[in-house]
């Protein structure tokens, strides 16, 4: 019996799985994400969302610098994030590149979002 044989790469067969990471701040928290911020990662988005919450923090900043595709599930994640902690939590969003800037503004979710162009202002905001 013989190995299938591939036929054709996929374009993200190469990309990382993606992470979150969860760090500690003198302001509060930031969640880093990197890699596709879609389906497969946005569960890890949520549960790392709420583990944040329960250090009750008084920022949560979620950093999208290094994410290379968002996805509806994503964004999902970023708004339920942000309605789940209101009032609680100032939560704010980093976000520059058109890959990820786009898809908040073709949505309106920059109506929505508190959107920074780089963690250092994120965090500087008052």
């Amino acid at each position: 019996m013989t190995e299938p044989e591939r036929v054709a790469a996929g374009p993200f067969d190469d990309e990382p799985a993606g992470s979150v990471r969860l760090d500690q701040v003198p302001e509060g928290v930031v969640l880093a994400v990197a890699g596709a911020l879609d389906l497969s990662l946005a569960p890890r988005v949520q549960r790392t969302v709420e583990r944040a919450a329960r250090l009750r923090p008084a920022l949560l900043v979620i950093d999208l610098t290094e994410v290379t595709f968002l996805a509806s599930a994503g964004m999902a994640e970023l708004v339920r994030a942000n309605r789940q902690l209101r009032g609680e939590v100032t939560v704010r969003v980093v976000a520059a590149g058109r890959l990820v800037l786009r898809p908040l503004e073709l949505t309106r979710l920059t109506d929505e979002l508190t959107i920074h162009p780089t963690l250092a202002d994120a965090l500087a905001a008052g």
